[in-house]
């Protein structure tokens, strides 16, 4: 029995050192944690594990605060507590072992994306610099046997559904065949947009669904292949929210939760409304009673543990009915000039003028450590700024009334008195020499202010429409004739306009022709009568009122020696002309641009001319512009709209003038110069102007030509039209560097 009992006692020993070592051996430890800065503010974080495996870690991330979370399972910790890295967006990285578990942390001075990969026996996180505009945050699952997958190993979304958490927030659960997905989370205003870059969408899975009923932020959900392939998940949001997302081998959770308000500060509270008290109600009636007595009847009742400084003393009389103890405690220490400092659960008790005293050396401790601390050394780069600049910012004076010279602790801007700032303009770097405290609140506020400037794309249209319309209408008639008598002699030559178209030729023709009857008859009519030969009617006009360069009729009534000739002749020309500017430009927000385009018209000038010194007038040659030009200056609102501060110029060459010192040219200006609040995208018309141009004209014979009826024959008539319309669009579009 003996031996039995001593084989089993070494049978579980063998058991429970083969379970144990098989436990050691499943346990990775996280032997250290180092980072690279990368350009443009990225860090590259390096989580090492010595010579064991990788685990598949769980990443999740949170908005307020911005955190990264990545929890190791069967992992043990050797890194260390925690590591300050202040460069970036990333302030540093803790790491917290518990429950077989390890918990590394990166802390984030904003919301910011990132990746996540293995190389070799690390796990590689590569942090980028967070934006204005940017809320991004990326979650993947680690293969511990490869890098990220390519998209043709991608998994496939197998569901989408949508659940409500116990406090009304929105939980969208997108489910896969696999792991190995890539979700990229970001906000695009209203909009929370869920990227899989190496993901297939099955067809029925592209839908929308109404999540209205289930009274959470999210409004809907729109899932869709995306324009590069993958799938996209657009959830649509109402109102203030907080989001963060998770993501085991299988799953991907973005959790949408309505944001609570800020709490209000205490000191504004205090000034705002009057002290609240929800203590136990106590009764007093005591005369004369000793101040540390009534102390301690309070501290009793309370439960507090409350100390009293020694100079604390004196009697006080209370008859206080059903008001709450810390409302009598006020009123003790209001009584007697005392006040209170509270620490948890211990309540100080001591005169105003101690208190006072006790907080102003405490002060003056601080300061004098300060005074004293160690100063180091440290450099920032900036990405988006110029270091010259924000040096200066830095080393400004803080804007305080009164003047002379400060004492050794005054603030010299946001450096220490004993800080110091100085830059490197080749490399863009700050150089920051202050304490361990200072450097960190410098870190933070450089992060604040080194942010891409937000772009903005101006389109503008300038159109010029032209109508014109001339209508005109002329006459131009004459009555000629001739007149013969009873042996055929000429005796009427023609009359009217006629009379001078004659001509000599014609007149010597009707002189001969006259001669030639008179011998005719003379010899008694003998032989064959003279024809007078080229006498013709010219058909002169009496009124002569056309149309230049127009279309005529012509009617004429001839008879055996006279003539009538009237002609009618118009003119119409219509004309339609549209010309269309579109100068566009992106200028950075708050800075202005300016686009030009267009021509210089040069022209001569004389000078010296008639000053009778004999010599040559000078020649000189100038220059005037004639361009479009766009000059824009737009501020991004906080709301997302766009300020326009703007001018539009439109300048054409009309013609030239001539002048005693040579030719000069006339140049037509169209422009715009005004202000504008715009909606991001709206197109809007600044201006516009519309101009009508009319002329009658008429050309008449005096008289006559008012005679109704039969005066249209003895006047013209002209009647034009002119319309000029300018119209100037603007369209301001913010440039976005996010995901669309």
């Amino acid at each position: 029995m003996r031996h039995a009992s001593r084989y089993f006692l070494m049978g579980l020993l063998i058991v429970g050192a083969t379970w144990a070592s098989a436990a050691i051996a499943a346990t990775t430890t996280l032997k250290n944690i180092s980072y690279d800065a990368l350009p443009g503010g990225s860090v590259q974080l390096h989580l090492n594990f010595g010579d064991g495996p990788v685990p598949e870690p769980k990443i999740f991330t949170t908005d307020n605060p911005p955190r990264i979370a990545v929890d190791l399972p069967d992992t043990t910790n050797a890194a260390g507590r925690h590591m300050d890295i202040g460069k970036g967006s990333t302030s540093g990285v803790s790491a917290v072992a518990a429950g077989g578990r390890t918990r590394v942390v990166v802390e984030l001075m904003r919301a910011s994306s990132y990746r996540a990969s293995v190389d070799g026996n690390s796990l590689v996180l590569t942090i980028n610099n967070g934006t204005a505009n940017q809320s991004v945050t990326t979650a993947s699952t680690i293969d511990p046997t490869k890098r990220l997958p390519s998209s043709s190993e991608g998994p496939a979304i197998s569901n989408i559904d949508f659940r409500r958490g116990p406090n009304g927030e929105g939980r969208v659960l997108v489910s896969f065949s696999g792991s190995g997905a890539q979700p990229e989370m970001t906000h695009q205003g209203d909009k929370v947009v869920v990227t899989i870059d190496h993901a297939n969408l099955p067809a029925n899975l592209a839908q929308r669904l109404d999540t209205l009923d289930f009274a959470t932020p999210v409004q809907s959900i729109t899932s869709r292949v995306g324009n590069g392939g993958g799938a996209r998940i657009e959830i649509d949001t109402k109102g203030n929210v907080d989001t963060s997302a998770y993501q085991t081998p299988d799953q991907y959770v973005v959790e949408v939760a309505p944001r609570k308000a800020p709490a209000k500060d205490e000191r504004l509270a205090k000034l705002d409304t009057q002290p609240s008290y929800n203590g136990k109600r106590v009764t007093f009636n005591f005369q004369d009673i000793p101040v540390r007595s009534a102390l301690q009847l309070i501290a009793d009742i309370s439960g507090l543990n409350l100390v009293a400084s020694d100079s604390v003393g004196g009697s006080v009389t209370l008859r206080l009915v059903n008001v709450p103890w810390d409302q009598a405690l006020d009123v003790i220490l209001r009584a007697k000039s005392l006040d209170k400092r509270r620490n948890g659960n211990v309540v100080w008790v001591a005169p105003q003028a101690e208190l006072a005293k006790y907080e102003q050396d405490l002060a003056d401790a601080k300061l004098k450590a300060q005074d004293t601390a160690e100063l180091v050394t440290d450099y920032v780069p900036i990405s988006y700024g110029k270091a010259s600049d924000i040096a200066k910012l830095l080393t400004t004076g803080s804007m305080q009334g009164g003047g002379g010279g400060g004492g050794a602790n005054t603030q010299r801007g946001f450096l220490s008195p004993r800080g110091s700032v100085s830059f490197d303009q080749r490399t863009n770097t700050l150089l920051l020499n202050d304490t361990p405290e200072k450097i960190k609140q410098l870190r933070e506020l450089i992060a604040v202010l080194d942010k891409p400037v937000q772009q903005v794309l101006i389109e503008s249209r300038i159109v010029v429409a032209t109508d014109d319309f001339t209508r005109e209408l002329g006459v131009k008639w004459g009555v000629s004739g001739n007149q013969t008598n009873n042996n055929n002699i000429i005796t009427t030559a023609p009359t009217g306009d006629g009379a001078l178209n004659y001509g000599v030729g014609v007149h010597n023709n009707i002189v001969n022709y006259n001669n030639a009857i008179a011998d005719w008859v003379a010899n008694g009519s003998q032989g064959a009568q003279p024809h007078p030969g080229a006498v013709t009617l010219p058909g002169g006009f009496n009124v002569n009122m056309p149309v230049q360069g127009g279309s005529a009729i012509g009617l004429a009534i001839l008879g055996a020696n006279y003539a009538i000739d009237l002609e009618l002749s118009a003119a119409q020309s219509e004309g339609r002309g549209e010309v269309i500017s579109s100068p566009r430009v992106i200028t950075a927000n708050q800075q202005e641009a300016v686009i030009r385009q267009g021509q210089e018209v040069g022209y001569v000038t004389y000078q010296n001319q008639g000053a009778g010194t004999g010599g040559a007038p000078t020649a000189s040659v100038q220059f005037k512009d004639a361009v479009l030009e766009l000059k824009v200056t737009p501020t991004i609102t906080a709301d997302n709209r766009v300020y326009l501060t703007i001018n539009v110029k439109k300048d054409a060459l009309a013609g030239f003038l001539n002048t005693p010192n040579g030719q000069v040219p006339q140049i037509d200006t169209r422009e715009v110069n005004t202000s504008a609040l715009v909606d991001n995208g709206q197109t809007v018309v600044l201006g516009g102007i519309y101009e009508v141009n009319k002329n009658n004209s008429m050309k008449k014979v005096p008289g006559l030509g008012d005679i109704p009826g039969i005066g249209a024959l003895f006047r013209s008539t002209t009647r034009s039209t002119t319309k000029a319309e300018l119209l100037i669009f603007v369209t301001p579009r913010i440039l976005s560097d996010t995901l669309q």
